[in-house]
């Protein structure tokens, strides 16, 4: 019997860079899957846990449980933590348990970079990322992986953590810097993307100038939002997937409550764009990613991590 694994977050991030995730997921999230809508449940003070089961041929069985707790930043501590385990689908035999935080938000900036190679306009000069949280480094390294950005700003309800990222992105050769006023960054930026748990507007469509794509990943419940209706009313829209969208999404929920959109305006599907689909057509259009978290991009970390890791 092969042996079960356990990987930390330390083990993880050594052994999935973003480039080479980046590919796997070109390559894995083209083909079908099982991936029953994820179940949310509400724990007290506004945490949530998380459960999404998912199964692919050749790939394995994976079940991911995630906690978000976000308050959990005025005690020091991550607000998303969270196990995957991994079985093999020909046996059903565990193969590994991982810490699976870093593996969500690695995952999550590629999956988002995966989705700009194709709607980010090839000329895309600055970035604009939105919150100061754990994904936020991850987006700007991953964005960055698709398109050379002269500059990146971040922006924060809290100027001196936007600072602090900034500095340590700067260390590591970005061209980041802390952004103090939203509106006028949203205004020149090329990419924006949105790494909170809102529930009123960050982003409005006024402020929108044509040919940029908004890549929306904080909001992952009905009740959150990081843009107006408006906004998402100027884009052509596309989501990891159109189940978990029309279930979690609040950015779209809200604009097609308040007759902004209808269900039909979302395009297409993250699985499109890597079969030639719903690319973008011209330099003007405004684009909107939306995910709400799939499971086969675990999936895939997963088995990249296991074919990566030295054997035990």
């Amino acid at each position: 019997m092969q042996s079960l694994r356990f990987f930390t977050n330390a083990d993880v991030a050594a052994a999935l860079d973003y480039p080479q995730l980046i590919g796997a997921l070109r390559k894995g999230l083209a083909d079908p899957c099982e991936a029953p809508v994820r179940a949310s449940h509400a724990l007290p003070g506004d945490a949530s846990l998380l459960c999404m089961p998912v199964w692919q041929t050749g790939q394995g069985v994976g079940v991911k449980l995630v906690t978000v707790f976000p308050h959990n930043s005025e005690k020091g501590l991550p607000s998303v933590a969270a196990l995957f385990t991994l079985f093999d689908d020909a046996t059903g035999q565990p193969l590994a348990i991982l810490e699976a935080s870093e593996l969500t938000a690695r995952r999550t900036a590629c999956a988002s970079a995966l989705a700009a190679s194709s709607l980010v306009r090839h000329d895309a000069k600055r970035l604009l990322v939105v919150g100061t949280g754990t994904l936020t480094a991850h987006m700007v390294r991953a964005h960055c992986v698709v398109r050379q950005y002269e500059r990146v700003d971040i922006w924060g309800r809290h100027p001196d953590k936007a600072a602090e990222l900034a500095r340590q992105l700067s260390e590591e050769g970005y061209p980041a810097h802390a952004a103090t006023d939203l509106q006028t960054c949203a205004q020149q930026a090329d990419c924006i993307s949105c790494v909170t748990t809102s529930t009123v507007p960050l982003i409005l469509g006024d402020w929108l100038k044509p040919g940029v794509h908004l890549d929306l990943v904080g909001a992952f419940l009905p009740t959150m939002r990081e843009t107006d209706s408006a906004a998402v009313a100027r884009a052509r829209i596309v989501v990891d997937t159109r189940a978990g969208a029309l279930e979690e999404a609040g950015d779209l929920l809200f604009a097609i409550a308040d007759g902004a959109i209808t269900e039909h305006n979302i395009h297409f599907e993250l699985s499109d764009l890597l079969h030639g689909r719903g690319h973008r057509q011209i330099n003007s259009e405004i684009t909107l990613f939306k995910s709400v978290g799939f499971a086969l991009e675990d999936l895939i970390a997963a088995r990249l991590l296991l074919s990566n890791a030295i054997p035990a």
